[in-house]
């Protein structure tokens, strides 16, 4: 019964907050002088010790630590802590690159620079690498209810497990042993009646180690998260809409709703449809009645109040809805199943044979707006301008009759873009250890993979759309249809055939939509193949203590593919970037470490690790820790270690990426042009770039651990990482200044002369570019009070991290600090870097009850790009409402939710368990930059979702 043995000793040596290095109490002293202590692997160290021998800061969440959070999912719990931060990917991002996935990012420096491990060994990475860039581990193959405990290593640990370990390492142990059946049922709902969380579980074992000398272990997991729509938090202030007029926007700085006319030759998509006058460039909506459109021709019938009831009030004349609103989810569906098993066969008494077998699923469903049709796009050949689209001179729905006319024209009647994402997870792990001439050895067999799916609706053909609003072309009689007749679907449709626009749009035929917008798809996989070795042993005892030495090797080959979308390859979907990617490599390593007493109170981890990679050579990754504890309950430790992230598949392999990003003009502004004035999307192409060198870091602590008084606890560390050789796109706005750019000239505003048009694409690469310099502080501090006259026991804890800096140096020498800013917008959902996150918690426990209240804090954020900005703030209010920087004088307001979480022991079979997040139910303060989220901050999740209940029953068998 070790693994039960291990339980008790974790949960007696491991405190909620307190780090490794927490040490045992008097009377745990004297019981370990008369037993043997329990010697394990910890994370962040090869060799076995007891816990509290460790000088690495690490956060330990244990099975009732996850039960007490209320949480229903390892991500859901992980995205809450302190030292998550700007670089997570949230699944509720359903429209994001890697959609249908969920990945955390230690001290903000991205999820592609925090190693997840599951018992200790690595994953195949989710097939869609995020932002189209950076690879990272799905947390949503966890089975929850299989989780042991959680060890987060906070700080670099690429001196033990190689790459991707800069900002720390996150390892999740699921269970190694279990006997009896569980079954787990829990159902959670919003109060709006809406997000419904369905969860089933069953764990069942059978077999005695010490009896049987084997014990096999099944769980079984199946979730049902249900979608929340936009539409339906119209009462929670802006979450959700993209019309922010009643804020204090307007529509001129693209936040008064869909379909705006902002300005000379500039106009929104518009469900009516904006159509520019041939002659003078202005914008029009088609169902402008009044005599100075030029009209040849006028459409009554797509009178904006027609078609729909949102208010108006665009001063341009444009048709306004809210798209994001209407058609947008702040959560996407997703049904997910979830299978594991172990099987460990005793085979003497001293050596051991294991097994593990994961298996996943997950499908999700994830909508968002309809496609307007003049989003400009990119693939690796170059920018695509669909600015030109235009209505034909013959085309029934053009107020032009006899003329080409641009326009802009939201594809309601297509419908929302829709991607359907299916994920399978496999991972099977098989391998011995136990003990040869006193070294603990454990070598093993891993073949993990991963298969992803993405099919798409909604998304316009672009030869087909321009074929259909306009059959002859520029300049060339029949030149779209010939372009289109390519398209099989296109080539089957009567001859002249139009798309017929707004009110009209129940006159297109099923084969015509079926022409211009089919389902698109693209397929990804990635898998790895890894055998190591490891073994460890004390060598020596000095008077001092034992010396410890750990050493191992691994071999592992790694593969990455993602196939680019039907038709993004030649710049033929409509506002869909290209994202393409494939690679493989082999990786192999040896590394050693030792433990050395230097003195009675002094003691030095050392290790160092050499890695080669066959297509970026070879890592040196050395690692010094030293811990001092002077007396019985205070010790000191410090670490200092280097570490490294070889580049990706999609950084230096085959492929491309084509994305949107946003960003401002400064040619066009300056020569007064508005709307260049305002970040406004733009196409980003960047190239893979095979001579890439590793990124390389050095990470320092510094802290203590000291036990006051009995059962209360306290950890401070202070910490720093310093990242360089940083593999980025290039910076967008210096690459605009640069003038790495594309323009469409048509676009140019008439009344600015010298004005050279919008920006279609801006050209980057992949570089070896920025350094970043993270540094901040972490406490941990726990206190546990026993309540007289047997009113049970109340513990109280806190986790606090705090950001000094956040500063990112150019490779030409310019600082930006991030830290309390909206920055770096460059990473993912422009979420923003808060100076502080906190969680603090309270558990009363009486017999049969108990009762937690956890507390999650994000600090306010300056809404600019980052501290000093020369441009100010992000965004500003309209000129009625003072013109000033918003929103609240350019500051995105803090934000503090309370979840209450209870369970009862029904029996000693039974137990009812329930929770309340967002117990007061905060609302999410408004966020108009991000693009995450429509108008909230992607943090504050839960305040865009609303208080939310869930009751469960687990039993026993």
């Amino acid at each position: 019964m070790q693994q039960k043995k291990l339980v008790v000793n974790l949960r007696r040596c491991l405190p909620y907050l307190a780090a490794p290095l927490l040490l045992s109490s008097v009377a745990a002293q004297a019981q370990q002088a008369t037993a043997p202590i329990q010697r394990v692997e910890i994370t962040g160290s090869h060799i076995r010790r007891a816990e509290a021998e460790s000088a690495n800061p690490i956060q330990v969440l244990s099975r009732a630590d996850i039960e007490k959070s209320g949480k229903t999912t390892v991500s859901e719990l992980l995205q809450t802590l302190a030292v998550d931060n700007q670089g997570s990917v949230p699944t509720s991002f359903g429209n994001g690159f890697a959609s249908g996935a969920s990945g955390i990012s230690l001290r903000g420096l991205g999820a592609a620079s925090t190693l997840v491990l599951l018992n200790g060994r690595r994953m195949a990475p989710y097939g869609l690498a995020d932002d189209g860039q950076k690879v990272f581990s799905d947390l949503n193959v966890i089975p929850a209810e299989a989780v042991e405990r959680v060890e987060i290593l906070k700080g670099g640990a690429s001196a033990l497990y190689g790459s991707d370990a800069i900002a720390g390492v996150v390892n999740i142990i699921l269970r190694k042993e279990f006997k009896g059946t569980t079954v787990r049922a829990s159902q959670g709902l919003s109060q709006e009646r809406d997000g419904g969380d369905t969860r089933l579980a069953l764990t069942t074992g059978f077999g005695d180690l010490d009896s049987d000398r084997y014990n096999v272990l099944f769980n079984a997991e199946f979730g049902l998260k249900r979608e929340v729509w936009n539409r339906d938090r119209s009462d929670r202030g802006a979450i959700g809409k993209s019309d922010l007029r009643d804020f204090g926007f307007s529509a001129q700085e693209a936040l008064g709703g869909t379909g705006a006319i902002t300005g000379t030759n500039a106009a929104g998509s518009s469900i009516v449809g904006n159509v520019r006058n041939p002659a003078t460039s202005k914008y029009y909506s088609r169902g402008n009645m009044a005599a100075d459109t030029g009209f040849t021709r006028t459409f009554p019938g797509a009178d904006c109040s027609k078609l729909t009831s949102h208010p108006q009030g665009d001063p341009g004349g444009g048709c306004l809805t809210d798209a994001a609103q209407e058609y947008g989810q702040i959560q996407p569906r997703q049904k997910t199943a979830n299978l594991f098993t172990r099987a460990t066969i005793n085979l003497n008494q001293d050596w051991q044979a294991y097994f593990e077998g994961n298996a996943y699923r997950s499908e999700s469903i994830a909508s968002g707006t309809p496609s307007g049709i003049s989003g400009s796009v990119g693939y690796p050949g170059g920018p695509v301008s669909n600015a030109a689209v235009a209505l034909g001179a013959s085309h029934p729905d053009n107020p032009y009759f006899g003329t080409d006319a641009r326009v802009r024209y939201l594809a309601a009647d297509v419908g929302p873009r829709v991607s359907n994402v299916d994920s399978n997870f496999y991972r099977a792990l098989i391998g011995v250890k136990g003990t040869a001439a006193g070294w603990d050895i454990d070598t093993a067999y891993l073949y993990s993979a991963t298969k992803v799916s993405n099919d798409r609706t909604g998304y316009l053909q672009r030869d087909v759309t321009f074929a259909l609003l306009n059959p002859t072309g520029p300049g060339t009689t029949g030149a779209n249809v010939l372009a289109a007749m390519k398209n099989a679907r296109y080539a089957a449709l009567p001859a002249g055939t139009f798309w017929r626009i707004g009110e009209n749009a129940g006159l297109n035929s099923r084969e015509m939509y079926a022409a211009l917008s089919p389902m698109i798809s693209n397929d990804a996989a990635t898998s790895i193949s890894q055998l190591d070795f490891k073994a460890s042993r004390e060598i020596a005892k000095w008077e001092a203590g034992s010396v410890g030495l750990a050493f191992g090797a691994e071999y592992r080959r790694a593969e990455t593919r993602l196939d680019p979308t039907e038709g993004t390859d030649k710049g033929n979907i409509i506002g869909l970037g290209y994202s393409a990617y494939d690679g493989k490599r082999n990786e192999s390593a040896v590394y050693a470490e030792m433990a050395i007493p230097l003195h009675k109170t002094l003691e030095a981890q050392t290790a160092i690790r050499w890695d080669h990679f066959s297509d970026v050579g070879n890592s040196y990754t050395p690692k010094l820790g030293l811990k001092w504890t002077p007396t019985g309950n205070f010790a000191l430790r410090a670490n200092l270690e280097r570490g490294f992230r070889a580049p990706s598949a999609a950084e230096n392999g085959k492929g491309g990426l084509a994305a949107f990003s946003t960003a401002e003009d400064p040619v066009r502004c300056a020569l007064g042009v508005d709307v260049g004035c305002s970040p406004a999307s733009v196409a980003i192409i960047t190239s893979p770039n095979p001579a890439l060198s590793p990124e390389r870091s050095k990470s320092y602590s510094l802290g203590m651990v000291w036990d006051p008084m009995p059962r209360t606890s306290l950890a401070v560390d202070f910490w720093q990482i310093k990242r360089k050789n940083e593999i980025n796109q290039e910076q967008t706005d210096a690459a605009i200044a640069a003038g790495h750019i594309a323009r469409d000239p048509s676009t140019a505003d008439p009344d600015h002369p010298g004005d050279p048009g919008q920006i279609t694409a801006v050209l980057a690469k992949y570089v070896n570019s920025a350094s970043t310099i993270v540094r901040g502080v972490d406490l941990d501090a726990r206190k546990s009070f026993t309540l007289g006259d047997g009113n049970g026991t109340l513990t109280i804890d806190a986790k606090w991290t705090h950001l000094f800096k956040f500063e990112r140096t150019e490779q030409d020498g310019s600082k930006r600090d991030y830290a309390g800013t909206h920055g770096n917008c460059d990473a993912t959902n422009c979420m923003g870097t808060p100076d502080n996150r906190v969680n603090l918690g309270a558990t009363w426990e009486r017999d049969a009850l108990r009762l937690s209240l956890n507390m999650n804090y994000r600090d306010k954020l300056d809404n600019i790009n980052f501290k000093d900005d020369p441009d100010g703030c992000a965004s500003h209010f309209a000129e009625g409402f003072g013109g000033g920087p918003a929103p609240a004088g350019c500051k995105i307001s803090s934000f503090t939710t309370f979840d209450m979480v209870g369970r009862y022991r029904l029996s000693d079979k039974a137990e009812l368990f329930g929770s309340i997040n967002n117990l007061f139910d905060k609302k999410a303060p408004l966020d108009p930059l991000t693009y995450g989220a429509t108008s909230y901050n992607p943090l504050d999740y839960s305040g865009a979702l609303g208080r939310y209940f869930n009751i469960g029953l687990r039993y026993k068998f």
